[in-house]
């Protein structure tokens, strides 16, 4: 007893403590309903688990394809250090996303429904079909990782074969799912407030998605070398702050443009609760972090740039919280705030989602992986000759 009680740390023991509480919350969600369990109602169908583990879920997990694509499609190899990681936070993402989903469905065993019930019509079938053949793709483009860790070489040599066409089906069903998770909210305009409603939502969550997907590679990079002790590839990721301040630069002008052509920039100056929570999440989440991964020195500090890549992933939750939640409280004429239940779901999800991590990232090669030996350089034909000349007189 001694002995386990000398292992307990703080944070095992906050784990342990959030994994109980969420135990008790799923099994009064499994046996008495949404209705026992959490705030939601008829004005507020979708709360903190699509809001949060859904919607933010997803888009926090968009590093994986974005990422893949860099170095396997564009042929950037010098990121390939940061895939595996990059590759295992996206697969454990999606993962948790359909385990929150699941809680938030009336009858989370019929989940597997949209696989025969089709309805090509509905934007959530096409969500659906997307998460899970992306949830596919991920797992075997993670699968090397295992099989190198059992030594299954043959089939590891048949994975790398169709490694490209796996990237490429990835990068096309990451790119319909993300958009598409903002089309579900083009059916709602007379209800969204109008700082967030507009016609381009499919667009604004693409590209809100790359940028976040740049922030969680850093913010896992950084967590990542403290946990392991091991090196940052500050060379990597300043590139990949750069990144950010280019995607953070395109979504600041398509946003100005929205509100311009929808003549609604007055709603960013009334004494609105909304109007605060609008440019909470655009000056933390987009404004300061992009000033400030624009100044070089700040960029090539570990503490800014860490601190930048925070407050892009804060900005994000904001966005998808407010764009589900509180773009609708005006409308509803309600406010909607999170059972206990629902917040225990949640940290639970969250908290397996590291745990998990840390032990992959203990136990399978994710850093310390087999490198393929490098293609030898063709030499140009006359040092050939004289290498020959030279073997020969030797």
């Amino acid at each position: 007893m001694q002995n386990i009680l000398s292992r307990l740390s703080v944070w095992k023991v906050i784990a342990i403590l959030i994994l109980a509480s969420g135990a008790v919350a799923a099994y009064v969600r499994v046996t008495q309903g949404l209705g026992a369990s959490t705030n939601m109602n008829d004005s507020f169908p979708w709360g903190l688990w699509i809001g949060f583990d859904v919607l933010c879920g997803v888009g926090l997990a968009a590093g994986g394809f974005t990422v893949a694509a860099i170095v396997y499609i564009f042929n950037i190899k010098r990121f390939e250090p940061i895939v595996r990681p990059t590759i295992l936070t996206a697969f454990m993402g999606y993962l948790l996303v359909i385990v929150g989903l699941m809680f938030d469905l009336g009858r989370p065993f019929q989940i597997w429904h949209a696989i025969i019930m089709w309805n090509p019509r509905s934007v959530m079938f096409e969500v659906a079909w997307c998460v899970m053949l992306y949830t596919t793709v991920l797992a075997l483009e993670f699968s090397p990782v295992v099989l190198e860790k059992f030594k299954m070489k043959k089939t590891m040599h048949v994975i790398h074969k169709v490694s490209v066409p796996l990237i490429i089906i990835g990068v096309l069903l990451s790119t319909l799912h993300q958009s598409s998770l903002g089309s579900l909210f083009l059916i709602v305009p007379e209800k969204l407030h109008g700082l967030w409603y507009s016609p381009y939502l499919p667009v604004f969550f693409y590209v809100s998605a790359i940028a976040v997907g740049c922030a969680m590679v850093i913010f896992e990079s950084f967590l990542s070398s403290r946990a392991f002790k091991k090196g940052l590839e500050m060379n990597l990721l300043t590139e990949i702050g750069r990144v950010s301040v280019v995607m953070l630069a395109i979504y600041t002008t398509m946003k100005i443009v929205d509100l311009l052509d929808r003549h609604a920039l007055s709603l960013l100056f009334q004494p609105t609760p909304e109007t605060y929570f609008y440019w909470l999440e655009i000056s933390v989440g987009v404004l300061l972090p992009m000033v400030l991964l624009s100044i070089r020195k700040i960029r090539e500090h570990q503490t800014g740039l860490f601190a930048s890549a925070t407050m892009m992933i804060i900005g994000f939750i904001l966005n998808r919280m407010n764009v589900s939640i509180t773009g609708m409280e005006g409308w509803a004429g309600k406010s909607y705030f999170p059972s206990w239940m629902e917040l225990a779901i949640t940290a639970s999800i969250v908290t397996a989602g590291f745990i998990t991590f840390y032990y992959a990232a203990k136990y399978l090669p994710i850093y310390n992986h087999e490198q393929h030996e490098p293609a030898k350089k063709e030499l140009h034909p006359y040092v050939e000759d004289l290498l020959s000349v030279s073997q020969q007189a030797n």
